[in-house]
Formats: C-alpha cells, structure tokens, sequence
C-alpha cells in the first residue's frame, strides 16, 4: 500500500539527497571524484526500493536504517568539509548541505516508527483470528 504516511516520510528523505545532490556539486573532499554525487543516487535508490518494497516491512526497516548510516557518515564528512574551508564558515552560501543529511535522518526515524507501528498493527490482528 503505497498510499501509508512512512511513503510520505520516505519520500521527504529521498528529496533531500536530491536536494543535496543539487546544491553539493561543489564538495572536493577527495579530489575529483564526484563523492556526493555517488552517494545520493545511492540514497535515492535505497529509498526507492523502501517504498516498493511496502509488504516487506523488515526489508522497509533495514533499508531505511542503512540510508540513515550513510545520510551520518555524509553529515560528518560534509562538517568537516565545511570546517576545513579557507575562510571557515563566514561564508553565507556555504553550510546548507548538511541540512539536507541531518533532515534525512529525521525522516527516516519518523518513517520507521509508522512502519513499526504497522507492523504491530498486523501482528495484533493475526493474533485475533
């Protein structure tokens, strides 16, 4: 059932790695390898299948804790890149792309409790019949 309030959540988390994807074309951490780019179209897929996988609500749950681990790991490497610029953080157009994990992981968190909260929902009907 695609139409559940966690696709909601789910997709608010795949519009922030697009988000990132757009406005960190910028991050250089490890040379020209395009770092942020990769690690958004990975996002975007893991969240992708999370929404289609809707009957496999431990698959749903999994696959959002990994996209929250990665979204971590992409909130610390992009603090530290915006630590490490020349000038620091004076720049009023830098320190926006680590909004965009740390929203992410929210949503995430938020979608694993309704997906939770489903999963006890058919756990207490099956007991009934």
């Amino acid at each position: 059932m695609l139409q559940r309030i966690q696709t909601v959540w789910i997709f608010l988390a795949i519009l922030g790695a697009v988000f990132l994807f757009v406005t960190g074309q910028d991050f250089s951490l490890f040379g020209p390898i395009p770092f942020i780019s990769v690690v958004c179209v990975v996002l975007v897929l893991f969240g992708f299948i999370s929404i289609l996988s809707f009957k496999d609500r431990k698959r749903q749950i999994l696959l959002n804790n990994i996209s929250i681990y990665i979204n971590a790991l992409l909130l610390g490497l992009l603090a530290y890149w915006i630590l490490t610029l020349p000038g620091g953080i004076n720049f009023p157009e830098k320190g926006i792309e680590p909004l965009f994990p740390l929203l992410a992981i929210v949503f995430l968190l938020i979608a694993n409790v309704f997906i939770r909260k489903d999963d006890r929902l058919v756990k207490s009907v099956d007991r009934l019949r």
